[in-house]
């Protein structure tokens, strides 16, 4: 966009180059008043879309922040639920959380750890 003086004269012309297609074609406004107002119309055009690319610009920053927090605490929640379900048995198999299998040995300590205690089964030994 711009103003052109050709040779062999000294007036100016105006001119706006825009995109058709993909291609960057110029149109011609003309001269005198009607391009001094065309001018200062595409100049106001162009202060506004700056500024509407500056506000973009904070409101992007604002939201990467924010991104970044959301991100923090996600990573912070997934370690919390982690080291939860690995002290309640669990533990990921192939990206997915099951609980530990015990095999005999297992059952078997788990048996006599019962009956140390005092648990087990009290209608074979108790009172009728």
């Amino acid at each position: 966009m711009g103003w052109e003086s050709r040779k062999g004269t000294s007036r100016r012309y105006y001119t706006r180059s825009r995109r058709v297609d993909g291609r960057v074609v110029r149109e011609y406004v003309g001269s005198g008043p009607i391009a001094e107002a065309a001018a200062a119309l595409d100049a106001a055009r162009r202060c506004e879309r700056a500024e509407q690319r500056r506000i973009h610009k904070e409101e992007l920053t604002g939201v990467k922040a924010l991104d970044e927090m959301v991100g923090e605490v996600a990573r912070l929640s997934d370690r919390l639920v982690e080291a939860e379900l690995t002290r309640a048995g669990y533990h990921k198999h192939k990206g997915e959380w099951r609980r530990r299998r015990r095999g005999k040995a297992g059952n078997i300590l788990r048996f006599i750890s019962s009956r140390a205690s005092g648990g087990g089964c009290d209608h074979v030994h108790g009172d009728y």
